[in-house]
């Protein structure tokens, strides 16, 4: 059974809440919280598994909880946020924060897919809880640390873990011989669950001068990949902005897709360029990292870096067959640094991974490659 506290200052969103998790006979509410000062009384004497968290609250609010939570009881935490910029802005900060996972409040017309999305998360971050505590306890932010601190502690479960993992058959951990050959100058990244703080600690280990161009197709509301790139940016020697149809490929240049559209590659006359567009209209995801892949190998082929990181699900894997299939070279992320080891876990699973490596080993494997 996974003991659930829900943490909310509106009634009717605590009852609602606790009303959508129960419906799976596995998951249990033991209890609710309206502020970030009752949510932390009743996580310390609860045997809690997962808490929803609200940002906006009296007398503690949510980034401050938090906060307060990852140094003293680290549990997996998922945000329950606002569909506004002001919204998005915050809970990219509880990601850097801790947080494992965030989900927008939509709409009553989307109650019954809000519910599913919600169950399917809070029964996914469960099983991390080890983890979370482990990573945590070992890795304390300091007092006061600001939030590229935090982003640091916060990205990806402690890089030991990672020889716990071995790699699988067809696929090389670094230091062991690299089927990655360069040069290579397009990487496309695909990533969902846990993915901001991910993203974010390997575009800030990438050098301005990085030989490549990068596209990101993030699983992420409309109104949050604007603020996302922006804080890409902002901590990155590469220019980060938010993918427009049309776009050049620029080496040290990443772009990210807008939230419900799709990104890809497509040549238009001599050069390759950026494809945001609304097709495939029935995609399960928008974007979809399917789109993202295949595109990139049908057009740039060996030219092509792929990149598989944290996620629920499978997305990606269809076009990451495409990709090798052209000659592209793909690196998958290790079960051990997920949040949730789904999307890179299909890719393995189908022997589509050239490298397996943990969060921290990424970036240089990325500089690497493309420099060749």
């Amino acid at each position: 059974m996974i003991r659930v506290l829900v943490v909310d200052d509106s009634t009717f969103m605590r009852h609602a809440l606790v009303s959508m998790l129960e419906q799976d006979p596995e998951i249990k509410v033991v209890d609710t919280a309206r502020d970030g000062v009752d949510a932390l009384e009743k996580a310390e004497k609860l045997d809690v598994d997962v808490i929803t968290l609200d940002v906006e609250m009296p007398r503690l609010n949510g980034l401050e909880t938090l906060k307060k939570l990852m140094k003293t009881n680290p549990l997996p935490v998922i945000m329950v946020s606002s569909l506004t910029e002001e919204g998005a802005v915050s809970t990219l900060k509880a990601m850097e924060y801790g947080a494992q996972d965030f989900i927008p409040k939509t709409q009553s017309n989307d109650k019954d897919a809000f519910a599913e999305d919600l169950r399917r998360k809070v029964k996914a971050l469960a099983r991390r809880k080890s983890i979370i505590r482990l990573k945590y306890h070992h890795h304390a932010a300091p007092q006061g640390a600001g939030a590229a601190g935090q982003a640091t502690q916060g990205a990806a479960p402690a890089a030991h873990l990672s020889s716990r993992i071995s790699p699988p058959a067809g696929a090389a951990h670094m230091g062991a011989a690299s089927a990655c050959k360069g040069p290579r100058d397009l990487v496309v990244i695909g990533v969902s669950t846990g993915g901001p703080p991910v993203v974010q600690k390997i575009l800030s280990a990438l050098p301005g001068s990085l030989p490549a161009c990068v596209l990101i197709a993030q699983h992420m509301p409309a109104t949050f990949t604007g603020p996302f790139a922006q804080r890409l940016n902002s901590v990155s020697q590469l220019t980060v902005t938010e993918a427009v149809d049309g776009d050049k490929l620029k080496n040290g240049h990443a772009y990210v897709c807008p939230g419900g559209m799709h990104i890809g590659v497509r040549q238009r006359g001599p050069l390759p360029e950026v494809s945001v567009t609304r097709e495939p209209r029935d995609a399960l995801y928008k974007p979809t990292v399917n789109v993202l892949m295949e595109t990139a190998g049908n057009v740039m082929g060996r030219r092509t870096l792929g990149v598989m990181l944290t996620g629920m699900g499978s997305d990606g894997v269809d076009g990451a067959r495409v990709l090798r299939e052209k000659g592209g070279c793909l690196i998958a992320q290790n079960e051990a640094s997920c949040v949730v080891y789904g999307m890179p876990k299909a890719v393995v699973d189908a022997n589509l991974a050239n490298l397996v490596l943990d969060a921290d080993e990424i970036a240089s494997a990325i500089i690497a490659t493309v420099k060749g």
